[in-house]
């Protein structure tokens, strides 16, 4: 589905970046993220609200074009938050705050930067949770396939499909390996998911409680549908006679499937570290 500017964003850019810019170098910014149409006529305001529109109205990736406009403020090195001037008073540095401005209004419109200039609309509450949840660990391949699928999205679903079912495998390896449980010797999706749902309790059949079976036993044929998924419709493997048709929204479902799911295994495997952790200290 393509999506547009929203207008909150398309107001914060056409506010700030006159402050930034000249108007040759709205130009170029423009140019460079090949926003349709000659430059419009006007002052700086007008001439990034009128383009940013236009290219709501012409291009056939709005996002593409606002993540290339928006890289150069999203990636600036971390400044100095303090810097002082004549009278002793340390000025808030410009273009820190638009970039706090933009990361601000792109949550409340749903957006997620990725470095690289990509704005992705793939970002639901699970996958913002998720990153929260493994921005402080060392775990270079779930960032890695994290960034990768929300990326991919809009360009690239089959590309998506194949990066969330790929976070999945890296947390339940990592969580094996960690726990220092047998690795099994196949190690596809079904067969890591095996072993670290049967060493967290994961099983419908040992809960008392009728409602949680259900979601559980949901929740075991959802990593079964996100694997085979992955198998016959995602870039991990040829296409044999059946050719699926994947939408950014069959993405966004395998996507946010898959982080609540990998949500769930680690603030479980958090919980169990904290209660271990606890009954040591009681000894």
């Amino acid at each position: 589905m393509r999506k547009e500017i929203p207008a909150p964003i398309i107001a914060v850019l056409s506010e700030n970046m006159p402050a930034h810019e000249t108007h040759a170098s709205l130009d170029n910014l423009f140019s460079y993220a090949e926003a349709p149409g000659e430059p419009p006529e006007g002052s700086k305001p007008v001439k990034v609200q009128a383009w940013l529109r236009r290219a709501n109205k012409e291009s056939e990736t709005p996002l593409i074009v606002l993540g290339r406009i928006i890289e150069c403020y999203m990636e600036i090195p971390d400044l100095e938050e303090k810097r002082s001037s004549l009278f002793g008073e340390p000025p808030l540095n410009a273009k820190k705050e638009f970039r706090e401005k933009l990361e601000a209004i792109l949550s409340r419109c749903n957006l997620t930067y990725l470095p690289g200039g990509i704005v992705s609309d793939g970002s639901s509450a699970p996958s913002r949770s998720l990153a929260a949840l493994i921005k402080g660990r060392d775990i270079p391949s779930i960032d890695q396939e994290f960034n990768r699928a929300l990326a991919s999205v809009i360009s690239d679903p089959r590309e998506a499909v194949s990066a969330a079912c790929n976070i999945l495998e890296s947390v339940f390896k990592i969580y094996i390996a960690d726990e220092k449980l047998d690795m099994p010797q196949k190690q596809d999706l079904q067969s890591v998911w095996k072993v670290v749902r049967a060493d967290l309790g994961f099983s419908p059949g040992i809960l008392e409680d009728d409602d949680l079976k259900k979601i559980l036993t949901g929740v075991l044929s959802v990593v079964d549908g996100i694997g085979a998924f992955r198998t016959h419709a995602s870039s991990a493997h040829g296409q044999g006679r059946t050719i699926y048709n994947l939408k950014p929204r069959h993405a966004r479902l395998a996507i946010h499937s898959a982080h609540t799911i990998a949500l769930f295994v680690l603030e479980t495997w958090d919980e169990r570290k904290v209660r271990k952790e606890k009954i040591s200290l009681d000894k």
